[in-house]
C-alpha cells in the first residue's frame, strides 16, 4: 500500500468516525425529543391511538436514521481491515457509496434493512416502552 493509499484510507477513517458520533449524538436527540413530545401530548390529553402514531413516527425516523449509521460502521470496519492489512486489495480509499450502490438490495431490502434496524435494543428503547405506557394509559382510562 502506497503512503498515499494509506492516508486516504486514514482520512478516510477520521470522516467516518466523525460522522458515526454525529449520527449517535441526533439519535439520542431524537429519542429525548420523543420522550418530550410524549410527556406533552399526554398532559395535552390527546387520543391514545394519535400518540402511539406519533412513538411510530419517531421509532421509524430513527431506524431510517440508524440505517444510514450501521452502511458507515461497516464501510469503517473495511477501512481498519485495509489499514490494518497494509496491502492493496479490491476496497480503495472514499468508495462508500459506490460500495452501498453496488450492494443495494432493492426496495424490498432497503425495508427491511429499517425494519431490522428499528427492531435493534439500542433503537427500539424507549419506543417501545412509550408504547406500552401508552397501552396501559389507554386501558386504564377505557
Amino acid at each position: 500500500m502506497s503512503t498515499s493509499d494509506k492516508q486516504a484510507l486514514e482520512l478516510e477513517w477520521v470522516t467516518l468516525q466523525n460522522n458515526i458520533e454525529q449520527y449517535e449524538r441526533t439519535a439520542l436527540l431524537i429519542k429525548l425529543l420523543a420522550i418530550c413530545l410524549f410527556t406533552a401530548v399526554l398532559i395535552m390529553g390527546l387520543h391514545a391511538t394519535l400518540v402511539a402514531v406519533l412513538i411510530l413516527i419517531f421509532w421509524l425516523q430513527e431506524a431510517i436514521f440508524r440505517t444510514s449509521q450501521f452502511r458507515l460502521g461497516e464501510r469503517i470496519v473495511r477501512v481498519e481491515g485495509l489499514i490494518k492489512a497494509g496491502m492493496q486489495t479490491e476496497i480503495a480509499g472514499f468508495q462508500l457509496h459506490s460500495e452501498w450502490l453496488a450492494s443495494r438490495k432493492g426496495l424490498q431490502g432497503l425495508l427491511l434493512e429499517y425494519l431490522g434496524s428499528a427492531l435493534k435494543p439500542t433503537v427500539a428503547f424507549p419506543y417501545a416502552a412509550l408504547l406500552l405506557i401508552d397501552f396501559a394509559i389507554y386501558m386504564q382510562a377505557s
